[in-house]
């Protein structure tokens, strides 16, 4: 817009120059030659007019331009927006078959996890089965079986190798380790059944059972069962059982053991009934009453002890028989 204003101002200013002052404001044109071939008479020509003619004619050429440019662009726009629509389209074509794809390995991976599953329960279910049958009671034939009796015989052998303490399995209970505690069972208590302790024991009171200790017993109540300790010393007791010991066996005043005696070494001083087997010597006080056979490797007995049995000192050093036989080689 601006080119042609300068144009329309630039002819104005040459056609002023070219004319008369004389003429005024009208302009004339010389003769020229139509287009048709004739002549054209000179007249006033309004150049204003013209100007804005052309300014006209070059607006509606830029109106036009423009025009056909907003066409393009929207052809264009509409163009992108069609292949827009159709990638969108494709993609979700892909993704469409991407997603059936994925459901198909998902359906075979379900198929294979329940296919597994159902192996398992019925693996599950045999076993079930099997452990039922085993579980079932035999009939009295077959429980009579000599296979059977002889199996049930084997068992019950392992268990008794394996004592139990407190549910649990332990080692045999000599092989196990002496300890310092020392129990003790009190005036007035009685204790009916077996007692094994890896220490020492102070009995008081009564124990309808078998003793057994790793330590020292020492009984001042009563026993009625057998008796096995590290040692053994009974004062004022009344022991009714074997009493059997890895050392020395003391028997002091006022006690009475009816059993048989088992030890290295025994001191005497109460009343005895029944046999004294001692590697190491004996000692029979004042005050002791034996009925029964001694054997030990040497006996002392003291004046007022009483015995009724055999003497042997079969743990002796010197063999009698066999000094007496080899006199009779000589």
């Amino acid at each position: 817009m601006g080119f042609f204003s300068e144009l329309k101002s630039d002819l104005s200013q040459a056609v002023n120059t070219l004319m008369p002052d004389d003429k005024g404001d009208e302009t004339r044109v010389l003769d020229k030659e139509s287009v048709d071939g004739g002549t054209v008479r000179p007249e006033d020509v309004d150049l204003d007019s013209m100007l804005d003619r052309l300014d006209e004619i070059k607006l509606d050429d830029v109106v036009n331009e423009e025009e056909s440019l907003s066409e393009e662009s929207e052809q264009t726009l509409d163009n992108s927006e069609e292949t827009e629509t159709v990638a969108e389209e494709e993609n979700s074509e892909v993704e469409t078959s991407d997603k059936e794809n994925s459901n198909e390995g998902a359906s075979e991976e379900q198929a294979e996890t329940i296919s597994e599953e159902r192996a398992l329960e019925q693996l599950i279910e045999a076993q079930t089965m099997s452990e039922v049958k085993e579980g079932e009671p035999m009939s009295a034939l077959e429980a009579i079986n000599n296979s059977n009796i002889d199996e049930y015989i084997a068992e019950s052998n392992a268990t008794d190798k394996n004592t139990n303490n407190g549910g649990e399995e332990t080692m045999e209970f000599d092989q196990q380790t002496p300890t310092d505690e020392t129990a003790s069972i009190t005036e007035g208590m009685i204790l009916t059944g077996d007692l094994q302790t890896t220490g020492s024991l102070d009995l008081v009171g009564k124990i309808n059972g078998n003793v057994k200790c790793l330590g020292k017993l020492n009984v001042t109540g009563e026993i009625t069962g057998d008796s096995d300790a590290a040692e053994i010393y009974a004062e004022s007791a009344r022991i009714t059982g074997e009493v059997k010991s890895k050392g020395s066996v003391k028997v002091g005043q006022s006690t009475v053991i009816v059993g048989n005696i088992f030890g290295s070494s025994a001191v005497i001083a109460g009343a005895v009934k029944g046999d004294i087997d001692v590697h190491g010597p004996v000692v029979l006080d004042t005050t002791a009453i034996v009925m029964g056979n001694i054997k030990s490797q040497s006996v002392q007995i003291n004046n007022g002890a009483v015995i009724e049995g055999m003497c042997s000192q079969a743990y002796a050093d010197v063999n009698p028989s066999e000094f007496f036989e080899g006199l009779k080689n000589r």
